[in-house]
């Protein structure tokens, strides 16, 4: 079991016992570990205690950062290229297959795709000419139906397997930004709809340690009415964590639907708000 099967599965047993409110020894009980090393557990994953870890569950947390978010101007939610707030590690590049993209389905390409570690699973990545056209966390135990996935995605490209180009993505996805250093630019590539686009690129702009609701995210893109239209373009994003869709959240402070689990959206919400102290000499290095 790695760190983040664990991190899952004290999220799944405090929402079932929230009404408890089981303190860190039942956890560390429940998990099978010493309390020294239940805390090295939650350090070692975002470069936070287990104590900040529950303070990150709860429903007003969520609401601050929801507020927080509501100060990102919609200007900038407008943006083709993510905004300048420092802390985001990488800046994307999103663009738009062509119609004869599609029409070919990745005729004559070759795409190198891999499996990685990340702090959150196993993750696919794929790269084509154009770009990174796939980042999917990779559930089923043997990768077989995410790599089925991708390759329907592009019928008539050849899939290269290369883990190496995977590692190498998801350890500057998951790297957080230091105090100096230039930001990599990621070139992404997706197929989509005018509207999804629209919405993936919006997101671009949303930073590490921001919430922003689906409502605020529709009025931005000047259809305030288009809530529901909005999630539904989440759950087509192909780019988990390029395209940040789990910083959209309902306007409640709950955390709504998510393509990979809910457990894994809060999960990587509380990630990205770890204390800016310890996250600046915290980076992932996948195995």
């Amino acid at each position: 079991m790695n760190d983040y099967q664990r991190i899952a599965l004290v999220i799944r047993y405090l929402d079932e016992r929230y009404s408890e409110q089981p303190d860190l020894a039942v956890l560390a009980e429940y998990l099978g570990l010493s309390d020294f090393h239940f805390h090295r557990l939650f350090f070692a994953w975002a470069g936070i205690t287990p104590k900040e870890f529950l303070r990150g569950l709860t429903l007003s947390q969520t609401r601050k950062l929801l507020r927080q978010g509501r100060s990102v101007p919609d200007h900038f939610l407008l943006a083709e290229l993510s905004g300048p707030d420092s802390r985001s590690a990488f800046r994307v590049n999103l663009e738009t297959a062509l119609p004869g993209e599609l029409k070919t389905g990745g005729e004559g390409w070759v795409i190198s795709a891999g499996f990685a570690d990340s702090p959150f699973g196993r993750c696919l990545v794929a790269e084509s000419p154009r770009g990174l056209c796939q980042l999917s966390f990779a559930d089923s135990q043997d990768g077989l139906a995410e790599w089925a996935a991708l390759q329907q995605s592009w019928p008539q490209a050849r899939l290269q397997r290369d883990d190496s180009v995977a590692r190498r993505i998801t350890e500057t996805v998951f790297m957080r930004p230091g105090k100096t250093g230039s930001r990599p630019v990621l070139r992404a590539f997706a197929q989509g709809t005018p509207f999804q686009l629209r919405v993936w690129r919006a997101l671009l702009s949303v930073p590490p340690g921001a919430l922003v609701s689906y409502g605020q995210l529709a009025a931005a893109l000047g259809q305030p009415t288009a809530a529901r239209a909005v999630g539904t373009a989440l759950g087509q994003n192909p780019l988990a964590c390029l395209v940040p869709c789990h910083r959209v959240i309902r306007a409640t402070g709950v955390m709504g639907d998510y393509r990979w689990g809910q457990v894994r959206k809060r999960a990587l919400v509380i990630w990205e708000n770890a204390p800016r102290s310890s996250s600046e000499t915290l980076g992932w290095k996948s195995p």
